[in-house]
């Protein structure tokens, strides 16, 4: 990894934690990291980035590591999460910017995107795609089609419940998040089950990441626990009411995104994979095969050479 520079930087009410790389002169590219990661999941992508000229920057995400985690569960809505980037922004003085995000950073890069058409020059998603604003907000979907059954995303809505659970042995919680996370998320169970429920007791790391690497994302969390991630769940309604002016929008920059074939979000987001190219017009896909959800750590080669790729002719160094 090349010389990295690391900042706390004082806006939107909190402190967030910046790391970058790369010339002062390049041309900026965000990675927006998600659940439960930590900056570090970009660590191959910022060598490559650099090495072809770009700034890179890597923040730890409001909740996550030495960013201000706050406790109220309003302050961790989507507007929110993007006004903390805007406002990094703004401090650093870019003009232009190109925003990548993967799991929860994919939806704040999506909504950067919509906030700041000038500015967000070209976008890249990660294993979340783009649905635009629903009718209604969509934890009453999911209430309504997960009657009886357990739904990850529902259990976590109750403050309190969902962290005590993780918390309570964060070393076995990160590794089977990070190993297992379709069994996880998708196993069959009744609605009042826990999330780790039926899994390993003393699950193996992942293949992608070795002892040294997972002691980074366990700093991270250990920092604050999981109650500032949780909270990025609990904002589905406050997210669908303040996103209203936003309604019917496409995004219009250059887009990349990528999944996995064997990631359980694509599973989950199947219908919005297949209509999205209707709300992002000049919309790259690609499906990396033999890959899951980490898919910036499981296939780096691959994601390197598309976003590479992508930024070469969208948005050049």
């Amino acid at each position: 990894m090349p010389p990295l520079e690391h900042r706390l930087l004082q806006l939107n009410g909190i402190t967030l934690s910046l790391y970058m790389a790369g010339p002062s002169d390049g041309r900026p590219v965000w990675l927006l990291h998600g659940f439960p990661e930590c900056w570090y999941s970009w660590r191959q992508q910022i060598g490559p980035l650099v090495a072809s000229g770009y700034r890179v920057l890597v923040p730890e995400m409001r909740g996550y590591g030495q960013s201000s985690a706050p406790v109220a569960v309003e302050d961790y809505a989507l507007l929110t999460l993007c006004a903390d980037i805007q406002a990094a922004m703004d401090s650093l003085g870019q003009e232009d910017a190109c925003v990548v995000g993967h799991d929860w950073g994919a939806p704040v890069a999506w909504h950067l995107a919509l906030l700041e058409p000038q500015r967000i020059r070209a976008v890249g998603a990660l294993s979340v795609p783009f649905g635009g604003r629903p009718k209604r907000p969509a934890i009453e979907i999911m209430r309504e089609a997960n009657a009886g059954r357990f739904n990850y995303i529902l259990y976590f809505q109750e403050p309190g419940v969902a962290e005590a659970e993780l918390d309570a042995d964060l070393d076995r919680s990160l590794r089977l998040l990070l190993s297992d996370l379709g069994d996880a998320l998708l196993r069959d169970k009744p609605a009042d089950a826990q999330l780790l429920d039926g899994l390993d007791a003393s699950p193996a790391l992942p293949g992608w990441c070795d002892a040294d690497e997972f002691a980074v994302y366990q700093r991270t969390l250990a920092e604050h626990g999981f109650r500032g991630p949780l909270n990025w769940y609990r904002n589905f309604t406050r997210n669908w009411q303040q996103t209203e002016h936003l309604a019917g929008r496409q995004v219009e920059q250059p887009t990349l995104f990528m999944v996995g074939d064997h990631d359980p979000v694509a599973r989950l987001e199947a219908y919005t994979l297949k209509r999205m190219a209707d709300l992002v017009p000049r919309l790259e896909q690609h499906r990396l095969p033999d890959c899951g959800h980490w898919l910036q750590n499981e296939s780096p080669a691959a994601v390197n050479e598309r976003l590479l790729d992508f930024l070469a002719r969208h948005y050049p160094a």
